[in-house]
């Protein structure tokens, strides 16, 4: 069946089929699908009152709109089935191993510590690993994600626990959802004094959004105060039941100061592994796992932290991660030695990538650098579609002027530029969950790894753009491009820092609210005509005091007879005067307004600008 015509041009009318379509498509992948011409297309919306070109990115919304108008269904493609789809075409299965149960053999558990800020993360980290990384880190927090892989012995044999060490402050949030996808048991640290706090209860709902088993480490026992009965009777509450209840979550108390305990932690992590899951994987296929981490070295270029997940991963190997690819130059392990070949649940740092790819990034191993290219560039194309649809606000015919005249939305533009993958994204989730109300909006042009150059100061001075550097700098010539073109560069090591600074401009964006702050009162006490002035105030000031050049309202028996009146003349004796303070008598001059009598009281006020909360 036919739809009428648009512009002459007959369309193809759908009957509710369904059309999948990735994210930030164009109108003429969408006409492809539908065997369209895609300048019809272009008319449909623009009869809908959107005016977009055939090969731009729209939003998942306007490819919604044109499939109602047109009677399909539009499926948007999830970035994991999109990725799926990608590497089925170079007959890659990602996510399984190959072989059957023979093939599997056992693996470590990968662990991710969660928990509020303060309660003692990093130093059970430390504890664990018994060097202290505490100190080196910018306001005590951790900053940077490695991970790395200690031994315990449990009944007598030696096993290997994998931890990813995730940043613990609550800005954090995207980055530890995505630590639990990657991770076999979270460990939740519960300080004894303090017990639940909102963000134990976040990283909770990570862990079980994730549905990962969960041991819990009341820390601090050795601190005054220190009840870890309490902490178990508050986590029953959630679903976590202690064994010694009829639970079966492992409660162990510890004190990572002191390191108390921590064996039994890292055994009790173990009994929980063994008795929960079945941790194996293959050993002997291409490797596959995920990047925790990535930055960009002076000396090595792109450096990434990996965790194989199963297989083998070996120097000389090609690979590809996220939108980087390269070959294997190097490994290191966790404590900075050289090694050749890493196997499931195994933590290495890699060198040789062209670029630097994003935390939480898949990564495999492939037979040709060919493959590994184009399976990167295909990658890369298709995030940036994403991210062109969602920058292009969607304004209708309808409502363009009206926005343009009322100047309605304000609009904070930054440039994000970090040292490691995971802390750009960490602080850019957290500057788009500020929330200083409707009027101003907050968009993220650019973020990448690696120090603001002479093309992000481009980029700043196009769209008046704020440029975060976060333990980086300006390299080069940036540097002074910036100082001339006058582009604000602002540079942080502290996560918390930043998210403050950018929270106070954009309430520095809001319009300012004044209240009006009550200055002081007068009483007419006589009244003098003159030829020049008109009529002056013979006045006692009853409060306060009077400033020349203030706002006044005039009251007569309570009742206000003139609002916005100025103080334009102030006398004592033959002398001017800027200001007359309670107790002394005076002369004030009103201006044009001369409807003033005995008896009538002058109220002065100023208008203060009031501090947003």
């Amino acid at each position: 069946m036919q739809a009428p015509s648009v512009g002459g041009v007959m369309l193809p009318r759908g009957n509710g089929e369904t059309v999948r379509l990735s994210r930030g498509a164009s109108l003429t992948d969408f006409a492809e699908k539908i065997n369209a011409n895609p300048a019809s297309l272009v008319a449909v919306m623009m009869n809908l009152g959107e005016m977009v070109t055939a090969t731009q990115s729209v939003s998942d919304e306007t490819l919604q709109l044109l499939g109602d108008e047109m009677n399909y269904q539009v499926q948007i493609v999830s970035p994991e089935e999109e990725d799926r789809e990608l590497l089925e075409s170079f007959d890659i299965e990602f996510g399984e191993d190959e072989g059957g149960d023979e093939a599997l053999v056992s693996r470590p558990p990968v662990v991710t510590v969660m928990g509020h800020v303060d309660h003692g993360k990093t130093r059970l980290l430390d504890a664990i690993r018994k060097t202290n990384v505490v100190a080196g880190e910018a306001g005590g927090i951790t900053q940077h994600i490695g991970a790395y892989q200690v031994a315990t012995e449990v009944n007598g044999e030696e096993r290997a626990i994998t931890f990813i060490d995730t940043p613990g402050h609550e800005a954090f949030t995207a980055m530890r959802a995505r630590g639990a996808k990657s991770t076999d048991i979270a460990i939740l640290v519960v300080a004894a004094n303090d017990g639940v706090m909102p963000q134990t209860i976040e990283a909770l709902n990570h862990a079980k959004a994730a549905d990962v088993p969960i041991v819990v480490a009341v820390n601090k026992i050795d601190v005054e105060g220190a009840d870890p009965t309490k902490v178990r009777g508050q986590l029953t509450e959630f679903g976590l039941v202690a064994e010694e209840y009829g639970g079966d979550t492992m409660f162990v108390d510890i004190s990572a100061r002191q390191g108390q305990n921590i064996d039994q932690l890292l055994e009790a992590v173990v009994l929980t592994a063994d008795a929960s899951l079945d941790l194996r994987a293959n050993p002997e296929q291409d490797a596959q796992g995920i990047a925790i981490e990535a930055h960009l070295d002076k000396g090595r270029g792109a450096v990434a932290t990996v965790l194989v997940q199963r297989g083998t991963l070996r120097v000389g190997d090609t690979m590809v991660a996220g939108d980087a690819y390269g070959r294997v130059r190097a490994m290191l392990d966790d404590k900075g030695e050289n090694v050749e070949e890493a196997g499931p649940s195994t933590p290495v740092l890699v060198l040789g990538l062209t670029n630097v790819p994003g935390a939480g990034d898949n990564f495999l191993v492939v037979d040709e650098d060919r493959t590994a290219r184009q399976i990167a560039e295909k990658r890369a194309a298709r995030e940036r579609n994403a991210a062109f649809a969602k920058r292009v606000r969607r304004v209708s015919l309808e409502d363009l002027d009206k926005v343009l005249k009322a100047g309605e939305i304000q609009q904070l533009n930054l440039i994000i530029k970090g040292d490691a993958s995971g802390s750009v994204e960490a602080l850019e989730s957290s500057l788009l969950q500020l929330d200083v109300g409707e009027e101003v909006d907050i968009r993220v042009l650019h973020r990448g790894v690696g120090a603001v150059t002479e093309s992000d100061i481009d980029l700043a001075m196009g769209s008046d753009a704020i440029v975060i550097g976060f333990n980086v700098r300006a390299a080069g010539r940036a540097a002074q491009m910036a100082e001339r073109e006058g582009v604000d560069v602002r540079y942080y090591s502290v996560i918390y820092q930043a998210i403050e600074e950018i929270e106070a401009a954009l309430k520095g964006m809001l319009k300012p609210e004044y209240e009006e702050v009550e200055l002081g009162t007068a009483e007419i006490r006589e009244v003098f005509r003159s030829s020049k002035l008109g009529n002056i105030a013979g006045v006692l000031i009853r409060s306060g005091e009077v400033k020349r050049n203030t706002k006044a309202r005039l009251l007569r028996d309570g009742k206000v007879i003139a609002e916005n009146l100025n103080i334009e003349g102030l006398r004592r004796f033959k002398d001017d005067v800027t200001e007359i303070r309670e107790g002394f008598e005076g002369g004030i001059n009103l201006g044009n307004f001369n409807d003033i009598k005995v008896d009538d009281v002058i109220a002065t006020y100023e208008m203060r600008e009031k501090p947003r909360g």
